[in-house]
């Protein structure tokens, strides 16, 4: 089983610069590797493989001496994900998406590097990490780091902090029994962040609402800012700066949810929503990305593997609409906020009816045999 690990780093202003440097070469050779495959394909109608490209990096570094600055495996690691997204690419084609060609990248616009075999390279030793070609920079280790290292990514933020993200293989553990008649259906919403089939509700944080004001000031200085000049890169880290604490405020918020559900309950059903079709809705796109659904879902299947604890995602169609006692479909606008049944008089808050439909399809879905669950 792969985990992940993701800890502080305090560089010095040397390594600071070791590492925008080596960013810098990532980046360079990305594009390079871009424009390679892109030629091939359009002059010789020839695709070209990720090992074929691992062979030009040799000659690469004749014709550019400061890529030998660079751990090697790190270079390849970049070609790796020019590789990764051709093959999204394809896949989203062959699918009938919008595709997005891969594309070059600018300046500022490649922030991580990779070490993929971390026991060359990554070593922790007395509160440091060691990076080949870097040197040896301080970390935060706010916990133990549990099984063996199979790759380290150095990330730098937008706000130009640095971190160390480890995966680590563990072994596999017994999973504990699951929780007994702890069950829960969960309906997401903009009203509620979350209502809860039991009748809870969960209020709706709106982080990006609160911090909409200040990121609107913070952005009108950096459009009055003359481009190229000091006062237009204090103005930019401002507002990177607001839409980073956003992002940690909903991601603590989202880990709090989902540590809570998997302490309480043993099966959690949640509907399986198409959020990127939702957000083409100009009028909620902006509500729905700020309550990051998504986010809490990912988070609590992750987290319900370890905590004996089962996520399902149930067909959302009609959860709204049915009535949770006789099944009678309800026809509500998004202004409705009651259900009110026609058939047998039921009246209650729509998303509380909505939320018994889902606990009742995941229940429906887990079956007898999951995890040596009994009959529910």
């Amino acid at each position: 089983m792969l985990k992940a690990y993701k800890f502080r780093l305090y560089p010095t202003r040397s390594q600071i610069t070791k590492m925008e440097r080596t960013l810098d070469l990532c980046r360079w050779t990305y594009n390079q590797t871009l424009a390679y495959r892109k030629n091939a394909w359009e002059n010789e109608g020839k695709s070209v493989s990720k090992y074929e490209t691992n062979a030009l990096l040799p000659g690469w570094k004749e014709d550019k001496p400061e890529l030998r600055d660079v751990y090697a495996q790190t270079l390849q690691n970049v070609q790796e994900r020019v590789d990764l997204a051709f093959k999204a690419f394809f896949r989203r084609v062959k699918a009938g998406e919008e595709p997005g060609y891969p594309r070059f990248r600018g300046r500022g616009w490649y922030d991580s590097f990779t070490y993929p075999q971390p026991e060359k390279g990554g070593n922790l030793v007395n509160g440091m990490v060691r990076l080949p070609k870097i040197g040896d920079i301080k970390i935060k280790l706010h916990r133990q780091i549990e099984g063996k290292i199979k790759r380290l990514t150095v990330r730098r933020t937008a706000t130009g902090k640095w971190f160390a993200c480890f995966s680590v293989e563990t072994e596999d553990v017994p999973l504990p029994p699951w929780k007994d008649g702890a069950v829960v259906g969960i309906d997401v919403g903009l009203e509620s962040f979350a209502t809860f089939s039991n009748g809870e509700t969960i209020a709706n944080p709106r982080f990006f609402r609160e911090e909409e004001h200040e990121l609107a000031r913070a952005q009108r200085k950096l459009s009055k800012a003359p481009k190229g000049t000091p006062d237009r890169k204090k103005a930019l880290k401002v507002v990177e700066r607001v839409h980073e604490r956003i992002a940690n405020k909903r991601y603590e918020f989202a880990h709090q949810v989902s540590h809570n559900l998997v302490d309480r309950f043993g099966l959690i059903a949640f509907e399986d929503l198409n959020i990127k079709g939702m957000v083409h809705n100009h009028c909620l796109a902006k509500s729905i990305s700020d309550v990051a659904w998504n986010m809490l879902v990912t988070l609590t299947s992750y987290k319900a593997a370890s905590a004996g604890s089962v996520v399902v995602l149930v067909d959302p169609r009609n959860t709204s609409k049915m009535c949770s006692r006789c099944g009678t479909l309800i026809e509500k606008s998004l202004s409705d906020r009651v259900h009110n049944c026609t058939q047998c008089g039921l009246s209650m808050d729509r998303d509380w009816n909505a939320a018994i439909n889902i606990l009742r399809l995941g229940l429906q879905s887990v079956g007898t045999g999951s995890r040596g669950s009994p009959a529910l």
